[in-house]
């Protein structure tokens, strides 16, 4: 078993994307990213925390907009169209969950699809259906990136995705199909899960239960992505993988911390980077 090293390979990523944002400002762009926050969610303030750090890391002016949980809709989107209009913002991004009073597809709708860094809106989300992509979603992305770091090829696998969210179980279909694997997607209503995830050679896994993932479940040899984020019956973190369990069976597995957070965050800053790139030379 190999533990795929989420923040080493994220680290030789933003080498590279620190030599492009150079090339970018050589020609007098600095690229920005703006990230919306509603409210006090302990998990929400991380996530904000690490993305502003990247942005710092890597030379990306970081706008970080705050507000209280009780905000109302039209303060947030007149934000968002403020930043639309703001050449020094190349990308922006909700993050979520927002506060239940708010109305969070109504709200990211009026992100400029140029800016969507997130991949969330109707636009960016048709272009990779249609194997067009053009600012991919941050945690799928990641993860064909982990996967295609073990050398370990794709195409003609079994891959089995656990969940079916429009943030990572459907655009994790649609990547791991345009990879050439042959993709089934499980949820709460499938039936005799173990029984498909077994015969599974790729098992992503994104449904927010603690340690869910037993070796039963698991294929021997299997390469195991573990989304999740989640804590243990001691507080500690962990992923719904039982990671214990599982590392024996498979071949290769990311590790909760370590595994596929680092990715995601620095799939946002190649997309903000991309997004900068579309800016008048």
């Amino acid at each position: 078993m190999q533990i795929i090293d989420g923040k080493a390979l994220s680290a030789k990523y933003r080498e590279k994307l620190k030599s492009e944002i150079q090339s970018l400002k050589s020609r007098g762009v600095t690229p920005g990213l703006a990230v919306i926050l509603v409210g006090d969610d302990p998990g929400s303030q991380v996530y904000v925390r690490n993305k502003i750090k990247a942005c710092e890391e890597l030379g990306i002016t970081g706008f970080e907009c705050r507000y209280p949980a009780d905000t109302d809709e039209k303060t947030v989107i007149a934000k968002i169209e403020e930043l639309n209009a703001n050449p020094d913002c190349d990308g922006i991004l909700v993050q979520l969950p927002l506060p239940r009073h708010l109305d969070e597809r109504k709200i990211l709708s009026y992100i400029d699809v140029k800016k969507d860094v997130d991949g969330f809106s109707a636009y960016q989300t048709g272009l990779m259906c249609l194997g067009t992509p053009d600012l991919l979603p941050c945690t799928p992305h990641g993860v064909i990136e982990l996967i295609k770091s073990t050398g370990v090829e794709i195409a003609g696998k079994n891959a089995v995705v656990i969940g079916r969210s429009n943030i990572v179980g459907k655009p994790m279909f649609h990547l791991l199909l345009q990879n050439n694997a042959t993709v089934t997607v499980c949820h709460s209503k499938t039936r005799d899960l173990g029984s498909i995830t077994s015969k599974a050679d790729i098992l992503v896994v994104a449904i927010g239960k603690a340690k869910f993932v037993k070796k039963e479940m698991v294929k021997e040899g299997a390469i195991v992505i573990d989304v999740g984020m989640d804590r243990d019956e001691n507080g500690k973190l962990c992923g719904d993988v039982d990671f214990e369990d599982v590392k024996e069976k498979c071949s290769f597995i990311t590790p909760v911390p370590g595994g596929v957070g680092p990715m995601t965050i620095t799939m946002l800053m190649s997309n903000t980077v991309a997004a900068a790139n579309r800016r008048p030379k």
